[in-house]
């Protein structure tokens, strides 16, 4: 099945105002399969001028019909989303494979999660709710939680249907529009949902979908006066942009950067149970995940047990063609290898190198495979313990006791997510409070896609909370109406 088979759309053309149009320019961007790196279809370059058009749709859409709409209404059109979503759950998943190099298997875990978000935000729909508060005699006084209008959307490359519908998906329970910017590099599986969105019968213009590339259609959308709120996913230098375009406006931002997540693996630790995690949490999307769990500290005790058999695991490891659905497929782009192989290349130089896995012998010439490495005995400072490197590049550093492992966890610019691997249990709760980040993991990692969990950072992770009941919080605004009623 050929890929316009499998999309049902005209990739080259934007989704504005319920129909298909083509933009503004007229231009189109190739996509590529990272797996062999040949061009498999094209998409549609948006322009600023695209980006007018859909801001307006949005603001028309806001003041109609889904402006009106209550809250039941808009979780039973979220539900048919799912549902449409899990019918085309296997054509999405291809979709993504072929257009970001995701192994096959991990795309059926991305398009059932994108429906996921879908059915979860569909149900909280109606459920958010504002408070009453005790005041002076003679008043009441109470609270709306009220959407901020249009939202602009910019997802990554890397989990495209994942963060959609966490994004998309809280934006449109708490009954907001929206302008959604796929990357350019992972757009193919917004504009399917764009097309099922609209079969669910969601109305003309609340959701907007122009692709292009991040300097024309992104910053077009970070600095438009017509946007009330923005939710980005990205690296730290482009959120640090789309902040400052924002601020122009005096605009919300919810931003979902890096980060440099560690393992903490004491000397009590089941190894059994962790030493799996602590490779996968890794290396799952060729390390291409803002939460992988980059950095492994391991007490003294346990190091040379735990560097003994990870290495083990790591010779094992075969990167290939993602529909095979090998341990890792490739990464995105030609560009994305080359920062990754310098990376490597650095450590071989300056670290000792552990371990590395295999790249299958039949892979295309043209795919952009990296080898999973495992470094060792690595320096707290060094580049590769400190810098997100976005891809299958895995670091072990020693400590000595729970001070000491405090210390590294929180030594660095980043603080999205950490894992604890101890059974002692005063141990666990000391350092969930101590550790400098947004999630905390206990003897586990990732808790399975977490649609429920609140998701974010501090520090250069970002701020704002995606995912769960809490997105709904930030996708919305508080009025408070104070009544004096003698």
């Amino acid at each position: 099945m050929s890929l316009d088979d499998l999309t049902q759309i005209d990739s080259t053309r934007i989704f504005v105002n319920g129909a298909w149009v083509r933009p503004s320019g007229g231009g189109t961007i190739p996509v590529t399969d990272p797996s062999d790196g040949l061009v498999i279809g094209q998409i549609g370059r948006g322009t600023p001028a695209d980006v007018d058009a859909a801001v307006a749709a949005a603001r028309d859409a806001r003041d109609g019909e889904w402006g009106r709409m209550t809250a039941t209404a808009r979780g039973r059109i979220l539900m048919r989303m799912s549902a449409l979503v899990l019918s085309r759950a296997e054509d999405l998943a291809m979709i993504e494979t072929r257009d970001v190099g995701k192994p096959l298997n991990q795309s059926r875990v991305d398009s059932t999660a994108l429906a996921r978000y879908l059915e979860f935000y569909a149900g909280a729909a109606d459920k958010l709710h504002g408070t009453t508060i005790p005041y002076q005699d003679g008043f009441t006084v109470y609270t709306l939680r009220e959407p901020h209008g249009v939202c602009g959307i910019i997802i990554p490359w890397n989990y495209p249907m994942q963060i959609l519908g966490r994004a998309v998906g809280a934006a449109l329970a708490a009954g907001n529009t929206v302008v959604l910017k796929p990357a350019e590099d992972a757009s193919l599986s917004a504009l399917v949902f764009a097309d099922l969105a609209a079969q669910a019968g969601l109305p003309a213009g609340v959701l907007n979908v122009v692709t292009g590339l991040g300097a024309d259609v992104g910053a077009a959308l970070a600095g438009h006066p017509g946007i009330h709120h923005l939710s980005f996913t990205g690296s730290v230098a482009t959120g640090t942009r789309i902040q400052e375009a924002a601020a122009r406006n005096v605009v919300p931002v919810t931003l979902e950067l890096g980060g440099k997540s560690p393992h903490l693996v004491f000397d009590d630790a089941d190894l059994e149970a962790a030493l799996p995690v602590l490779v996968a949490t890794c290396l799952q999307n060729a390390g291409q995940t803002c939460s992988a769990a980059s950095r492994v500290l391991v007490q003294r005790g346990v190091y040379d047990e735990v560097r003994r058999r990870m290495a083990g695991i790591y010779q094992g490891l075969v990167a290939g063609p993602a529909v095979a659905s090998h341990d890792l497929g490739p990464v995105v782009s030609a560009r994305q290898r080359q920062l990754v192989q310098d990376f490597i290349d650095l450590g071989k130089r300056e670290l000792t190198l552990a371990a590395e896995g295999r790249i299958h012998p039949e892979v295309a010439s043209g795919g952009h495979f990296v080898r999973p490495t495992l470094f060792a005995e690595v320096p707290p400072d060094h580049s590769l313990a400190q810098q997100e490197i976005f891809g299958p590049v895995q670091v072990l550093i020693p400590f000595e006791d729970e001070a000491h492992a405090l210390a590294l966890a929180n030594g660095t610019d980043f603080g999205l997510v950490a894992g604890i691997w101890t059974r002692d249990g005063a141990r666990q709760l000391r350092l969930a409070r101590k550790l400098e980040c947004g999630q905390v993991f206990i003897n586990n990692y990732g808790a399975g896609g977490g649609v429920e969990l609140p998701f974010g950072g501090v520090g250069r992770s970002g701020h704002g909370r995606e995912k769960g009941f809490e997105a709904l919080n930030g996708f919305t605004r508080i009025k408070t109406v104070t009544v004096h009623h003698g």
